[in-house]
């Protein structure tokens, strides 16, 4: 009979409920009777926890005990308070040389590979609008291009524009500024786009030449331009974009699959809509996945650096050196700061969802969210939508808002995404295809049009976390070679689009 909790580490004080469990109910195993009723995913205390001194789980303090707990009590908001925490940041004590894979056990995928040799998943054409003015005309255009005419190009995989909500009444040079223009930069230049048409309104802030100039893109026939008050308004705008999009269908199309080694994927890691059973399945079962792929030549980038803040030590003890750590150490800092002077706290981010899902503060959520990196070294570390140069694990700045973090990958340069979700976020964010991990089988079963693979089965069906990290790299593999992903048949990735803001729009 399946045990209706699990005990993570033996320094843990706390377990975790896989059911939920009424009052009165006895753990024998556990030597327990609950004081509370415990919803599936949260917390039982053990033993005896006094006021102020901390909980366990995942062999690291998740918070300090607001009162007296006693042993079968439910572990959360109520009883459970944060308090600074300072680690030892002992850098690259932890750093393990890569194990790489026999050359006889590498896998392979069918991508498209661009005449500079970099590898795509997808073969899009992508609209890209310097301001939220001519965001609009954008999707005119795109929404213009009938299935009929895209039937005729079926290595095309769609015609997708993406608007945002900035660019203009910015300070030029300033951080904003210069982020957005790097997101766009990353965007125009992804494999995964085989041509792009950028269009502007013609006096914003962000215009045409001021973006192109800035970052060194030139027009040329996979790059058009158009700017609205030049072309004399919105239907001449619009007619002129639908023949420059018709001119690049037939050169876009002329692209073919063909096998290539995995470590031409350059993987983002994303969790959203977390629970406590995110740390327990979804994201340690894709973080073997990362250490078969990294073992393979392959490339993961870890993101979300206000979801990594009190498990960054651990990220810190792989790093590859010690400026890598320092690196990752000035971003924590600069968070800190940012938080502060705009009256918040980065300690103060588990949603009213993932508390529902069990869990209760920043460090419990972040030391399951690390776990998607798995246990390979940190070998860099890159501020947002930077160009992802190296191999192997990296991190990249970003917020924990799903869209801009992915958003920032993207511009990086990443290929496919793992989303680990609890609660069940639905989103897709193209060009990149996105794959949704689900962490426990109740979600999975109850929005499986959105769900493509069920993590809960290492609870349900005492799976281990290195056989469901194979079926992830399959699914990898098998998606990077154009099936198509359930976020990818309901049509998502035209407005997930969300480069960070960051200052003042004036």
């Amino acid at each position: 009979m399946k045990s209706p909790t699990i005990h993570l580490h033996p320094k843990d004080n706390v377990i975790v409920a896989l059911v939920d469990i009424p009052r009165g109910a006895s753990i024998p195993h556990a030597d327990l009777m609950m004081r509370d009723p415990i919803p599936a995913g949260h917390k039982i205390a053990t033993q005896p926890i006094s006021v102020g001194q901390p909980v366990f789980k995942y062999s690291e303090t998740i918070g300090f005990a607001a009162e007296d707990i006693e042993p079968g009590q439910t572990v959360h908001t109520h009883n459970l308070t944060l308090k600074d925490i300072e680690h030892d940041y002992a850098f690259s004590t932890d750093s393990q040389p890569i194990v790489e894979t026999k050359a006889s056990e590498t896998h392979t995928f069918d991508g498209i590979v661009r005449p500079d040799g970099r590898v795509a998943t997808r073969n899009f054409i992508g609209i890209l609008t310097t301001v939220n003015c001519s965001a609009s005309v954008g999707h005119f255009i795109a929404d213009a291009i009938e299935a009929e005419t895209l039937a005729k190009y079926p290595n095309v995989d769609g015609v997708v524009a993406l608007g945002h909500g900035t660019g203009c009444c910015l300070t030029p040079d300033e951080h904003g500024f210069i982020l957005l223009q790097r997101t766009l930069q990353g965007y125009a230049r992804h494999p995964n786009f085989g041509a792009i048409l950028l269009v502007g309104l013609g006096c914003e802030g962000n215009n045409i030449d001021c973006l192109v100039g800035n970052t060194g893109l030139s027009s040329g026939p996979y790059l058009k331009t158009l700017n609205i008050q030049t072309e004399g308004g919105t239907p001449p705008s619009v007619a002129k974009g639908i023949k420059l999009v018709h001119q690049m269908l037939p050169q876009v199309n002329q692209v073919r699959r063909q096998p290539v080694s995995a470590k031409h994927i350059i993987l983002g890691l994303e969790c959203g809509g977390s629970d406590a059973y995110s740390g327990i399945t979804a994201n340690p079962a894709l973080g073997a996945a990362v250490d078969r792929l990294v073992s393979m030549g392959g490339t993961a980038v870890l993101s979300e650096t206000p979801e990594i803040y009190g498990a960054e030590h651990l990220l810190i003890k792989r790093a590859v050196s010690r400026q890598v750590g320092e690196k990752l150490v000035e971003r924590i800092k600069w968070w800190k700061n940012y938080t502060r002077k705009h009256g918040g706290e980065i300690n103060n981010n588990p949603s009213p969802g993932n508390k529902a899902g069990g869990i209760t503060t920043i460090l419990e959520k972040s030391l399951g969210a690390v776990t998607k990196g798995g246990s390979s070294p940190l070998q860099a570390v890159y501020e947002y939508a930077q160009p992802v140069r190296a191999q192997g694990l990296v991190f990249m700045d970003t917020p924990g808002y799903d869209v801009a973090s992915i958003t920032g990958m993207t511009a990086g340069g990443i290929n496919v995404v793992c989303f680990t979700t609890g609660r069940g976020t639905v989103c897709g964010f193209k060009p990149v295809p996105t794959i949704k991990l689900a962490s426990n089988s109740q979600i999975y079963r109850h929005m499986q049009a959105d769900m493509d693979i069920n993590c809960g089965r290492i609870v349900d069906e005492q799976m281990s976390v290195q056989e469901m990290g194979d079926d992830i790299l399959q699914s990898i593999l098998d998606i990077a070679s154009g099936r198509k992903t359930k976020s990818e048949r309901l049509g998502f990735g035209d407005h997930e689009f969300v480069p960070w803001h960051i200052g003042a729009i004036l």
